[in-house]
């Protein structure tokens, strides 16, 4: 018997409120089921999840669900396993929505929020500071309501994120915010619930300092999908929506972002897939992350390295303005994800790579284009697929060649590039990985590590690439032949190139491409 087909409802994009989407006919994920958990389980969350995944609308799922609307939550799991007779005041603020990166706008804003509060709960206040007013409005509020207090805060890290350019606003700004978070230790007799989200995790010391009941759910397996879709949510709930689409391909491009759980898709993502019906760089285009990119050339991470940087869990946990870990900021932004994890000693340690093909694609045509800063980069890359297809290597080698006598000669000057070891590698890698080509770096053998292989059109390509100025010529090739490379990949029964590729520091240049 065939089951009867879902009706198609309309698509949340950009809604972050709970009573427009279940008012309004829209598809809703439920997450009821994580937040009863949460209320009965503790007190104080922290919940780090990159932006646009949702957070805001779980925080709203929150407020609406203490401040008993029971009419939202009609067939959820709540409406059944919720007290609807007792009613919580909720103070909610958002740091989502301005840029902080002026010195003293948060301060104004933060009063603008109170102000609003103040208003909804009829108080006139006598504080002058924001967090002497925090405090005047909780014990009013709880007066008021003979009840006890839920503090909401949506992008709590924003304000200094806005600011990471500006280490002396970022400072003013983590400052300020600490004064007035630790309203919520001080106050913890009249506070039933209290939940923070954001992109970052900043250590307790720097934000959150005496707050050590503060719970974080960002690693927890068991809250995992708290933000995000899973594939049972896109097999069943949005099954409407799947016609035409290629389900493969959409766990390939979209899913992948795990946080030591069940791995989820980004809804931003899937959302715009299914109103534009075709697959693009949807999450990553909505906020390109230039000063990620810049951090990245300015410390000489070479793109190889990205697909598999290893972190330890206190490395990955913490962010300071002082000290950001290039893996830290990487992970807690969702260009890289945890692929695995294992425990050494006393500690646990991750090994990070690209969640999906989406951002594997976007971050290596950002950082290509950091890397040559020259106008030809889209011909290049269009150029380059076009002599894949075709399998010309004389073309080839001479396109490589133009991929660096395009590079400016006062790009070279102006930054220390020739020291940069993994530059030339690097270069290569990001052309062919922006294109979204499987491309795969430190190739593990019984003989060794390849540098680069590319699986294309029923075809393996096994790149070498040395610095003449560090090893003779001609030993590219010859390590790839000596070591047996080629083996691994034989039982593909497909053709197998070895190709050897030597730069030159002082020409800075392919000065050799040999191909058997």
């Amino acid at each position: 018997m065939t089951q009867p087909r879902l009706p198609r409802k309309k698509l949340p994009i950009g809604i972050q409120t709970l009573s427009q989407i279940r008012e309004g006919n829209y598809y809703y994920v439920d997450k009821t089921p994580l937040a009863l958990d949460l209320v009965n389980n503790g007190k104080y969350y922290f919940l780090s999840r990159p932006r646009r995944f949702g957070k805001s609308l779980f925080l709203d799922t929150l407020k609406e669900l203490f401040e008993g609307n029971e009419a939202l939550f009609k067939g959820l799991a709540a409406e059944q396993h919720w007290d609807w007779s007792v009613k919580y005041p909720v103070l909610r603020f958002s740091f989502g929505g301005n840029n902080y990166s002026q010195l003293g706008y948060l301060e104004s804003d933060l009063k603008e929020q109170l102000t609003t509060l103040e208003k909804q709960y009829k108080f006139t206040t006598d504080g002058v500071t924001c967090a002497g007013r925090f405090k005047s409005l909780i014990l009013h509020v709880e007066q008021q309501f003979k009840s006890s207090v839920v503090v909401l805060i949506d992008e709590y890290d924003k304000p200094i994120l806005d600011a990471l350019l500006n280490p002396e606003v970022a400072k003013a700004n983590r400052d300020f915010l600490r004064g007035f978070y630790g309203t919520i230790k001080d106050y913890d007799a009249h506070i039933q619930f209290s939940f923070l989200t954001g992109v970052s995790k900043f250590s307790k010391v720097s934000l959150f300092s005496g707050l050590n009941n503060l719970y974080d759910l960002t690693l927890d397996p068991v809250y995992s999908a708290i933000c995000g879709y899973t594939d049972q949510d896109l097999d069943e709930l949005f099954a409407p929506e799947l016609e035409g689409l290629d389900r493969e391909l959409i766990r390939e491009w979209y899913n992948g972002y795990h946080w030591l759980g069940e791995s989820v898709y980004n809804p931003f993502d899937i959302l715009q897939l299914f109103k534009r019906r075709q697959f693009d760089n949807y999450w990553f285009e909505t906020g390109t992350p230039t000063f990620l990119v810049e951090l990245l050339f300015k410390r000489k991470v070479p793109t190889l390295h990205l697909d598999h940087m290893i972190s330890s869990s206190s490395v990955i946990s913490s962010f300071d303005i002082d000290k950001i870990a290039t893996e830290a900021l990487l992970f807690q932004t969702g260009y890289l994800t945890i692929k695995r994890s294992q425990r050494a000693g006393g500690q646990t340690f991750y090994t990070l790579g690209y969640p999906n093909k989406e951002v594997y694609q976007s971050l290596n045509e950002s950082l290509l284009a950091v890397l040559v800063n020259t106008s030809e980069q889209s011909q290049n890359t269009l150029r380059l697929y076009e002599l894949l297809l075709q399998n010309d290597f004389a073309g080839l080698k001479q396109l490589f060649h133009s991929f660096f006598a395009s590079i400016p000669y006062q790009w070279y000057s102006n930054n220390s590039i020739q020291q940069y070891e993994g530059y030339y590698a690097s270069v290569f890698y990001s052309y062919f990985a922006s294109l979204g080509l499987d491309v795969r770096v430190e190739d593990s053998t019984n003989l060794g590590r390849i540098d680069m292989t590319l699986l294309f059109n029923q075809q393996v390509y096994l790149f070498e690439f040395k610095v003449v100025e560090f090893a003779p010529e001609g030993k590219a090739l010859q390590q790839i032949k000596a070591r047996g490379y080629a083996e691994k990949y034989k039982t593909l029964q497909q053709p197998i190139y070895l190709i050897g590729v030597e730069f030159s520091k002082e020409s800075r240049n392919v000065v050799d491409f040999v191909v058997e």
